[in-house]
């Protein structure tokens, strides 16, 4: 409660009387004062009057029968006093003097030496500190929560860049728990770890960076993105640290992502529709010309070119039929509610003759309950199958795994692919959804473009994870219905 113009209230803790009357005796000779002066004589009585924060200022007896004033003041702070407490004793010592002020009291006053200005000067300096200490904990307490319930992460280091302080948020970003990044160089946790020499030259140089974008890794060996910022500060004892903030930049990045292929996608379909249709008129007239000569032809050498030319010509339409099926897949889709269960054993019944020749180990993971999400059962089935024949032609004969697995959260099903082939470098990874690019030699670069196309015209979502000649992870998620 604040009572800053109405009447302060003082306790005077003291087993005498008399020592009691002089004491109230001065405070009341203050000038204007503007005090209630209250007396407890036992300790216990005492103790809880200070604990209940119902005075603004203590007045507290060195001796207090078998216990002390050092023992109530002690007690007292630990239970959460508040309020300044002045020590009072009849003969002073430095020893007591030094003890006082290190448990907490506000001031420390010898019986002997009071009167009315010391007093005065007592009361309001030690109110107008308590004031200030007040001002200064109700800050701390709103920066505190600000930094604990912040949804970015917060981190103080020292000028090692060892951790000192870091919020909840790091736990949810990162997978850590508060005590494992505690000390923890903040840089160990960078994927790249070159960017260490980077940001701490820029911190060395300038003392501040902002908005830098950089990968993180998380103790589960998900990769986060994310938007750093940090500078170096100085405390009051002049020792430099650094502060920053981290920014999980991933959904962003993910959806940028997503919204990218989507567009190429688009604009792939539109390429292809155009090129279609201005390529087959002058096919067709090159394929009823060819007829009319082999129907003409009088020599076998004649008609063997003739063929030669027809059947490339067939090769041509065929090419182009399957560029412009490729581009409707997501179009007309037909979604029903489905299970991901029966829609992937499809998909598995298609290529377990290309895993029994490559003798793959086949290791299948659902839940108990049917996962139902809506689906176009013929195109999913589809959109799986291209990943896991590419995911048999990424292993070797004879060693390679294949874990197909279900799994549920609150809001999704999850579908993950996960083989232990060749894996895919961060160079393929970034063109890898992309139409008409291929690592294969014979491919046409369709089969994931084909793949993501389904896959979001289904509103579900994709993630890639790979390492090279560990393997390579497909993870979708479903939402629920």
């Amino acid at each position: 409660m604040n009572r800053q113009n109405q009447e302060k209230r003082i306790l005077i803790v003291d087993d005498d009387e008399d020592d009691f009357f002089i004491t109230s005796e001065y405070i009341k000779s203050i000038p204007a004062n503007k005090f209630i002066v209250d007396w407890s004589y036992n300790y216990n009585d005492a103790l809880k009057k200070l604990v209940s924060n119902e005075y603004d200022i203590y007045f507290v007896d060195y001796r207090l029968g078998i216990k002390t004033g050092m023992d109530l003041l002690n007690d007292a702070i630990q239970r959460g006093c508040e309020a300044p407490i002045i020590l009072l004793t009849g003969k002073g010592t430095q020893e007591i003097d030094v003890k006082a002020m290190e448990s907490g009291a506000y001031d420390y006053l010898i019986k002997s030496e009071l009167n009315t200005e010391k007093l005065e000067r007592c009361i309001r300096y030690s109110l107008e500190r308590a004031a200030s200490i007040q001002a200064l904990k109700a800050n701390e307490r709103r920066y505190r929560s600000i930094f604990e319930k912040s949804k970015d992460v917060v981190f103080i280091t020292d000028t090692e860049f060892r951790i000192s302080e870091i919020n909840y948020a790091a736990t949810e970003l990162l997978d850590y728990e508060l005590d494992e990044l505690i000390r923890r160089d903040i840089f160990s946790l960078f994927k790249n770890k070159s960017d260490r020499t980077y940001f701490a030259d820029i911190l060395d140089e300038i003392g501040e960076f902002y908005d830098y974008e950089v990968d993180l890794l998380a103790k589960n060996g998900e990769i986060k993105n994310c938007i750093i910022s940090a500078s170096i500060e100085i405390n009051n004892n002049a020792e430099k640290y650094i502060q920053g903030i981290i920014h999980d930049n991933t959904s962003r990045k993910k959806a940028e992502k997503t919204s990218l292929q989507a567009e190429k996608l688009a604009a792939t379909g539109r390429l292809v529709r155009t090129l279609a249709h201005e390529v087959r008129n002058p096919l067709n007239n090159i394929n009823l010309s060819i007829e009319q000569l082999i129907q003409q032809a009088g020599d076998d050498d004649s008609k063997l070119y003739l063929d030669i030319v027809q059947r490339n010509g067939k090769r041509i339409g065929d090419l182009i039929t399957e560029l412009l099926n490729s581009a409707r897949l997501s179009s007309q889709i037909n979604l029903h509610k489905t299970s991901l269960q029966s829609a992937m054993d499809n998909a598995i019944s298609a290529a377990i003759d290309r895993m029994t020749l490559k003798r793959i180990d086949l290791q299948v993971s659902y839940p108990e309950v049917d996962c139902f999400v809506l689906l176009d059962p013929e195109k999913i089935q589809l959109a799986f199958l291209n990943i896991i024949i590419n995911a048999v032609e990424a292993m070797e004969e004879g060693v390679g795994i294949l874990k197909i697995t279900i799994t549920t959260t609150e809001d999704e099903h999850i579908v993950e692919i996960k083989d232990n082939g060749s894996g895919i470098s961060d160079e393929n990874m970034s063109r890898l959804f992309e139409p008409y690019f291929t690592s294969k030699r014979n491919g046409m670069g369709l089969g994931l473009a084909s793949t993501l196309n389904i896959i979001q015209s289904h509103n579900a979502h994709i993630d890639v994870k790979s390492e090279i000649n560990i393997g390579t992870s497909f993870i979708i998620g479903f939402k629920k219905v």
